[in-house]
């Protein structure tokens, strides 16, 4: 296969689609919500997950003083509200109200959870020495809530959300500011 130059700021249009999940995060004056799908399991048990969120993210700084986060996880169902919540900043907006998100308290932490999604993971904040450098936090899950039948995953009715860089899929396309 023939191959050309590829641009070096373009290379993770190559490596993903990822899961889209919605890092919920506490802060003083709210919660916040945003949309992300750099993410990575690390270890099996205890289940250990990184995370990728720039320090331009209102979440970036909400995370590094609260040590916790749910990560939870939206199907197909609430595409546009996933797109909505990551095309504005909670540092001006409200995003649950804006965009009808549900909340429910979390057993162990202070972020809640988000009632419209199909699985809900508590996590606690247990590394954030690459945070600065490289954005990366690595998260424990503490506390996993499973959709309906218990089990976790998608069902063919009502499909996660995977990001695919645009052009690479026809599935769903909605506008972004994602480069």
């Amino acid at each position: 296969m023939s191959k050309q130059a590829f641009p070096l700021g373009k290379v993770y249009s190559l490596l993903e689609p990822g899961p889209v999940v919605l890092l919920v995060t506490a802060g003083a004056k709210r919660p916040n919500v945003m949309p992300m799908s750099w993410l990575t399991m690390l270890e099996f048990e205890p289940p250990l997950v990184g995370i990728v969120v720039s320090q331009n993210n209102y979440s970036f700084g909400l995370l590094a003083e609260g040590k916790a986060c749910s990560l939870n996880i939206p199907t197909a169902e609430l595409a546009e509200q996933v797109v909505g919540c990551g095309n504005c900043s909670g540092r001006e907006v409200d995003k649950f109200a804006r965009f009808g998100l549900t909340t429910r308290p979390a057993q162990t932490m202070a972020p809640p959870l988000l009632e419209q999604c199909y699985a809900s993971l508590e996590c606690r904040l247990v590394d954030a020495s690459m945070a600065e450098r490289y954005n990366l936090f690595v998260l424990e899950v503490v506390q996993a809530l499973g959709g309906p039948d218990g089990q976790g995953g998608a069902n063919a009715a009502s499909p996660w959300l995977w990001y695919v860089h645009a052009g690479l899929s026809n599935e769903i396309t909605l506008p972004s500011r994602m480069k």
